[in-house]
């Protein structure tokens, strides 16, 4: 049964991170802590993992629609690596708790940004 529960966590992940480019963290993160009981480092490790394929899946995609920035793109990258690198890190320093929360308030802040306060 877990493996099923997976399985429609890694639909709907994959279709939100085609469409909105989230899916990770936003979708299956909660989702595998909610429906799955699985621990906020473990949720987020295990999804860190399942990006890689699916960011490739998209990315494909994307390059043949020409929805690109490619000079954006290639600066992002590096600072990306180093701080995603740092990140994990963290994990190791910060309480369960502690990053439950901090997520919480970053996915709360992210949605009265775009419901609220996006201009496009």
């Amino acid at each position: 049964m877990q493996l099923v529960i997976a399985a429609i966590i890694g639909l709907v992940g994959g279709l939100t991170s085609g469409l909105f480019g989230v899916g990770g963290g936003i979708v299956m993160v909660p989702a595998m802590m909610f429906f799955m009981n699985m621990d906020i480092k473990a949720a987020v490790g295990t999804s860190l993992v399942v990006i890689v394929p699916t960011a490739i899946a998209g990315s494909v995609k994307h390059y043949q629609l020409g929805n690109i920035h490619w000079a954006t793109a290639l600066s992002l990258i590096p600072a990306t690596m180093v701080a995603s690198y740092a990140g994990a890190w963290l994990t190791h320093v910060v309480a369960s708790q502690s990053l439950k929360r901090a997520f919480g308030a970053f996915i709360i802040l992210a949605g009265i940004k775009l419901l609220f306060f996006d201009k496009a």
